[in-house]
């Protein structure tokens, strides 16, 4: 119960905000809050508010697994010189690899959480956080 105390700000906003599916438990020391959110925007609000509770997320006793019901984003092209671009679980370099978007390739935009980090979908349909320098429009 202490870690649904720590996060309750959290918790509580997911609920506020119309989270979907919110299913939140404990197992082994670590928090897992589920859901689904209603925008980016609401995704990206949650994030943020885990960033106040944990600066940097290092504490690694929380898994935020809340995806965004994106209504048809506008497409972006993955604009990287060579390599992929690593979809992250969270905004930062720190959070883990979710799964890749190849050069080239034309994903979804869901948000933009911020300068830095853009909330993307795949058609595959992996969600996460991508960095932002390598997303540009397509015309």
């Amino acid at each position: 119960m202490a870690l649904e105390e720590k996060y309750k700000a959290l918790i509580d906003a997911a609920n506020t905000a119309g989270v979907t599916n919110l299913a939140v438990r404990e197992q082994d020391g670590v928090l897992y809050i589920d859901g689904d959110a209603p925008s980016g925007a609401v995704k990206d609000q949650l994030w943020s508010i885990y960033d106040q509770i944990d600066p940097n997320y290092t504490s690694g006793d929380l898994v935020l697994n809340v995806n965004a019901r994106a209504e048809a984003g506008s497409k972006v092209r993955v604009a990287t010189q060579e390599t992929a671009l690593n979809i992250r679980k969270g905004p930062g370099t720190d959070q883990p690899i979710v799964g890749k978007a190849q050069k080239d390739e034309i994903i979804t935009l869901i948000s933009q959480a911020n300068d830095q980090w853009s909330s993307v979908r795949t058609d595959d349909g992996t969600e996460g956080y991508a960095y932002s320098q390598y997303l540009e429009p397509v015309a």
